[in-house]
């Protein structure tokens, strides 16, 4: 097998490093090998880039050089693939330098207190600050609240003396990934993307460029990040909607199914959302908090977020109580 994956690459210009992207010569080093960076780490070894992963953990770097995986989605098979393709992973946080490209795909989780919790994001750029040269291109995927790219990854990626946009080059591209989900994949999904400068913009195009469908580009991280929390805003409050309609209906004697898949057929204006008991998933019961607690910094408060939090928040307890046939009093009614 041939293995490409441990080489020093040298301090490279701006237009090395595009020309590098460009012929898949860059080596790219993906950083977090969950469910968002394990799927973008076998789309770049499928079109042919060199690949060396990162993460935390012995065990899952392990099975991964054996060619195992731990993803129920991800057979394999596919990490026997990359392997042969010459990727391998590592708790060496160091070999950063190897590579010409880095992308962070770790979590973003809330603290007990509903605030947005970086330090995921924090110690994975620690780990690789000291490593960073010239001729790098730096891409943060881990969703995040409006400003984070520039307020606390870029000092940091500075205090070495190297300037963003002209010696690194910094973007935000959120992840899109819906595991599980067979319609969609890392290839046919759209990138969102946004640079500190537009030389950041070029290079994150360069980067994502060969192995993403469609990549669109915004004016700045800031909107890169404001669509993310949209998108999965979006989803919460129209969540939110439908499961306090349910609810109603429920008192009215009405089928909100129905309902629904009679609103469906028109064929503009309407999109269709059904109840459920709550949210499930990682993104959806946390994401929109990054922007309500980042809203408070400007003095706003974001009404419709927290209304859709509350009404998505009491739907366990009430569909437990309709299951159990506890009296409407006792149902939060």
């Amino acid at each position: 097998m041939q293995d490409r994956s441990h080489h020093t690459a040298p301090d490279t210009s701006p237009m090395d490093l595009l020309t590098r992207l460009d012929t898949k010569q860059a080596q790219i080093g993906i950083l977090g090998l969950g469910y968002v960076g394990l799927p973008l780490m076998l789309r770049y070894a499928e079109v042919g880039y060199p690949v060396l992963g990162f993460d935390i953990d012995p065990a899952k770097v392990e099975q991964l050089n054996a060619g195992q995986s731990y993803i129920e989605q991800i057979p394999a098979a596919a990490i026997a693939g990359a392997r042969a393709r010459g990727f391998s992973a590592t708790t060496d946080f160091s070999r950063a330098r190897d590579c010409d490209a880095l992308i962070l795909c770790v979590p973003t989780p809330l603290n007990k207190y509903r605030e947005p919790d970086l330090s995921y994001v924090l110690a994975t750029t620690e780990a690789i600050v000291p490593h960073l040269r010239p001729g790098q291109v730096v891409s943060l995927e881990s969703t995040t609240w409006p400003g984070t790219t520039e307020e606390e990854l870029q000092p940091r990626i500075e205090r070495l003396g190297l300037t963003v946009g002209q010696d690194v080059f910094l973007v935000f591209s959120p992840e899109r990934e819906d595991p599980g989900n067979p319609d969609y994949h890392t290839r046919t999904i759209p990138k969102v993307l946004g640079g500190v400068t537009p030389a950041c913009t070029r290079a994150g195009q360069a980067l994502y460029g060969q192995v993403i469908d469609q990549v669109v580009t915004l004016s700045s991280t800031r909107a890169a990040e404001m669509t993310k929390l949209l998108e999965n805003i979006h989803r919460a409050v129209n969540i939110g909607l439908v499961n306090e309609l349910k609810i109603v209906c429920d008192r009215m004697g009405i089928d909100i199914h129905e309902v629904i898949r009679a609103a469906a057929t028109k064929p503009f204006g309407f999109t269709p959302y059904y109840p459920g008991p709550g949210l499930g998933g990682h993104c959806i019961p946390i994401d929109p908090f990054y922007l309500t607690w980042k809203a408070r910094e400007y003095g706003l408060s974001t009404r419709f977020i927290e209304l859709a939090g509350e009404v998505n928040a009491t739907m366990p307890q009430w569909v437990t109580g309709l299951a159990a046939g506890w009296p409407r009093r006792w149902q939060g009614m």
